[in-house]
């Protein structure tokens, strides 16, 4: 099914001279990494409290999306691979999904509690993926509705709720149907030993 992860051969092609920089100067994959979570906890948590800075929402998706492409990057093509950081890899993203999803909890219009299962299935798409891994030795980050997905499509109802244009609370049900769906194609695959 296409996603926008299949575009991330390009994407980091693109980011190799910045990479390299990075790597040069004593950055590491690690600092990259925790960097980009808790930036995203603090845009979460702000959003969250009411704060109208919808529109900063695409833009630090965006830049998360290139720094967790320069933390793998220096992580395998500088030496700097680690078990501290595969597990931080992991644990962050998860913890960076959630605050970022966070903030739709409380939007007017939208049921918190269908709200809180697509942070649940946000999650589990991640767990989904790190599971097919430890079964077959591939990480199965198959769409419809992968991390670089789900960036886009937060992008887009985030600007969607600052112009304030109608029916944005139906996005909360479509994109819990669609991470169950996305869910079951990861399963399906690993299942099948693909």
């Amino acid at each position: 099914m296409p996603s926008v992860y299949d575009l991330k051969p390009k994407f980091q092609a693109l980011l190799r001279p910045i990479v390299r920089q990075l790597a040069d100067a004593g950055v590491t994959a690690n600092q990259v990494t925790v960097f980009a979570c808790l930036v995203s906890v603090v845009l979460g948590l702000d959003l969250a409290y009411g704060s109208r800075r919808w529109l900063a929402l695409p833009v630090w998706l965006f830049f998360r999306m290139a720094l967790n492409a320069i933390d793998g990057m220096l992580a395998r093509e500088h030496g700097q691979a680690s078990k501290l950081g595969a597990l931080l890899n992991e644990l962050t993203d998860v913890i960076a999904d959630a605050f970022l999803l966070l903030p739709f909890v409380y939007v007017p219009g939208w049921n918190p509690l269908i709200t809180g299962f697509v942070i649940f299935l946000s999650g589990l798409t991640e767990m989904t993926s790190v599971v097919g891994q430890s079964i077959t030795g591939v990480r199965r980050n198959d769409g419809p509705m992968g991390k670089s997905d789900r960036a886009l499509w937060l992008s887009v109802i985030a600007v969607w709720i600052y112009f304030d244009w109608p029916h944005h609370e139906l996005f909360a049900p479509l994109l819990a149907l669609v991470l169950v769906a996305t869910v079951y194609n990861r399963a399906r695959h690993i299942l099948k030993g693909e």
